[in-house]
């Protein structure tokens, strides 16, 4: 039966080796270029999803408005979070985090939009929500356990995703 535990040496020795490599470790599974560019294109996600949920808060009209853009203005905050977790985890895998406006709507699996009445901003929200929904659960299972660090973060922010498209379609619901 073999050990589970690697002996306190090696773990030593391995920890000595490659020490510039900061956490990425020979234990780390997945293909660390290609995490950093998916992670990109869903920090350009996110950072497409905080401007929209700020152009819609601030252009929201109508006899509910106030209510819709309270909830425009949580989303916006809670996507500027997923911004942050996202660089952040880009930096700790030795990778730059792109926040080059140059690209960022093609880089960005969801898109930016420009409606003007209020239900309308609630459904391109609620499928802007639903692409990341879709796409956060396809990097997850990529991920599956080679890096189990990035993918608890974008499970997190998929828990997010989902209550932010609960919330939309409780939205729409309340305008009918």
């Amino acid at each position: 039966m073999a050990e589970f535990l690697t002996d306190v040496k090696t773990l030593r020795a391995r920890a000595r080796h490659q020490i510039e490599r900061g956490p990425i470790t020979e234990a780390y599974g997945a293909d660390r270029e290609r995490v950093i560019e998916v992670l990109n294109e869903a920090l350009a996600t996110e950072i497409v999803c905080v401007l929209r949920y700020k152009r819609h808060y601030y252009t929201a009209t109508g006899i509910k408005a106030s209510m819709v853009a309270a909830e425009f203005l949580q989303h916006a905050d809670d996507e500027q979070g997923h911004v942050d977790q996202i660089a952040l985890r880009i930096t700790q895998l030795q990778g730059e985090p792109n926040f080059d406006p140059e690209g960022l709507a093609t880089r960005s699996h969801s898109t930016y939009d420009e409606e003007s009445e209020l239900a309308a901003m609630i459904k391109e929200d609620l499928v802007a929500e639903r692409i990341a929904i879709e796409s956060y659960n396809e990097i997850i299972r990529w991920l599956s356990d080679k890096d189990p660090v990035t993918r608890r973060l974008m499970e997190d922010i998929l828990a997010v995703e989902e209550e932010h498209a609960d919330d939309l379609l409780n939205l729409l619901d309340d305008l009918d």
